[in-house]
């Protein structure tokens, strides 16, 4: 099990984000803090298997444990602020993929990778339940009916978070050159699935 500190330590934007509200003494405070509330999160849900560890323990529960601590800082509005202005930042190191899509093959062949990313890293065994479409030339389409990022925010108490990271798959996938993400509504946001229609422009 990776330990909290050395997951916190990869996090520099939520350091950053802090750094605009508190001083420096508060900060560390928070840090300490912080890092207590997500080895608590890492002991209590150590037995979930190694799929969904791949997103509990380097997203969900890191900005869990960030926002309910902050809360303790901060404005609730804030340590909201802290989380999702995080998300901004780290979606915008995806700009190299926004340069790659531009060569002429690239949209063609990404939606082509997207059955097996999908199955792989946002499946049953990550702890998702999706509906998967017939193949449709040019595009791709699935739904997501169940995920751990709404499931475990909610568990911990600040399901409000969930929207975040929804919104990142629209940050990271919204603005690609030879390609169109379209999308009706997400768990985060009250809908009964997080839908993805992707498809070549």
């Amino acid at each position: 099990m990776k330990s909290a500190i050395k997951i916190l330590d990869s996090k520099k934007e939520y350091r950053e984000e802090v750094g605009k509200i508190l001083d420096k003494e508060q900060c560390e405070a928070l840090w300490h803090k912080t890092a207590s509330r997500l080895n608590s999160y890492l002991e209590k849900y150590e037995s979930l298997p190694e799929g969904v560890h791949s997103h509990t323990d380097e997203k969900i529960f890191p900005a869990a444990a960030m926002y309910l601590t902050a809360k303790e800082f901060m404005t609730d509005e804030q340590a909201y602020a802290v989380i999702e202005n995080a998300a901004v930042k780290i979606c915008a190191k995806a700009k190299p993929l926004k340069t790659i899509m531009k060569i002429p093959f690239m949209p063609g062949l990404f939606i082509k990778m997207w059955d097996p990313m999908t199955k792989k890293n946002f499946g049953e065994s990550c702890g998702f339940e999706n509906r998967f479409y017939p193949k449709e030339k040019g595009a791709y389409r699935m739904d997501i009916l169940q995920c751990p990022y709404k499931t475990y925010l909610t568990e911990l108490g600040c399901p409000e978070l969930t929207k975040i990271f929804c919104e990142n798959d629209e940050r990271v996938y919204g603005n690609l050159p030879g390609l169109v993400f379209e999308r009706q509504g997400t768990l985060g946001k009250g809908a009964d699935r997080c839908d993805f229609y992707i498809r070549r422009t």
